[in-house]
């Protein structure tokens, strides 16, 4: 008899017997209008439950974006402080006129709120950008390459905090994984697994051979379930 898909799988696993489901039903070639129907309907839950999961990788990308434009602050600060050691007069003094600069700002400003942070190195960047400055950075050689990255960084960091804001906004009205995960769940279990445990003593030359894969699939993923939950009794899944 075909098992009934545990519950409390994780997210990705219950989207994955979602995929794996939807693929053996249409390679079946069964054209029975109850079991369209819920595939159907599995087939939207399964894309929701995708995305869902999708989703937070944006606030993942976000940090990495951020990391890269910390990094980029850093360099810079370090190349003037590195200048400003120098034993030529004229590179020690445009190293300390942008020092100023920096030190308006200082390498603190990674450390803040990425809102916050964005506001400060924008300025930064405004005021390197002056023309009281071109002849200093233009004299410490490397200087404006790396002021180049951490602009190119900084506009890179808000692109992706447009798109991870747009998506957190989104979220309001969206279902979570959650939800989505215990709603494919239920299409599996009480409808595609309860049709075709019947159906396969009904009419096993027609429904057989499609129960026996979905018995397959969820017997494996029940197994992994049950035996990280043994290593791991403790693990909450939500």
């Amino acid at each position: 008899m075909i098992q009934k898909l545990i519950i409390w799988s994780r997210k990705t696993e219950i989207d994955d017997v979602a995929a794996r489901l939807s693929a053996a039903f249409g390679a079946s070639g069964i054209t029975d209008p109850y079991l369209t129907t819920c595939f159907a309907a599995l087939g939207e839950k399964h894309l929701a439950l995708s995305l869902a999961i999708a989703r937070p990788r944006a606030a993942s990308r976000l940090k990495e974006k951020d990391a890269v434009r910390d990094q980029k602050t850093h360099a810079l600060h370090q190349l003037l402080s590195g200048y400003a050691c120098h034993p030529d007069e004229p590179i020690y003094t445009a190293a300390q006129t942008l020092l100023t600069v920096f030190d308006n700002f200082g390498t603190a400003v990674t450390r803040e709120s990425y809102a916050v942070e964005s506001s400060l190195i924008g300025s930064l960047l405004l005021g390197f950008a002056k023309p009281e400055y071109k002849d200093a950075i233009a004299a410490l050689s490397g200087c404006a390459e790396l002021i180049a990255r951490l602009q190119a960084a900084q506009d890179d960091f808000e692109q992706t905090r447009i798109a991870y804001e747009t998506e957190k906004a989104k979220e309001g009205m969206l279902e979570t994984a959650s939800e989505i995960k215990k709603a494919v769940a239920k299409i599996i279990n009480d409808k595609i697994v309860t049709y075709l445990r019947a159906m396969e003593q009904a009419n096993p030359a027609t429904y057989s051979g499609l129960a026996g894969k979905v018995a397959v699939i969820i017997a494996e993923t029940n197994r992994a379930v049950k035996k990280r939950k043994k290593q791991q009794p403790d693990e909450v899944t939500d």
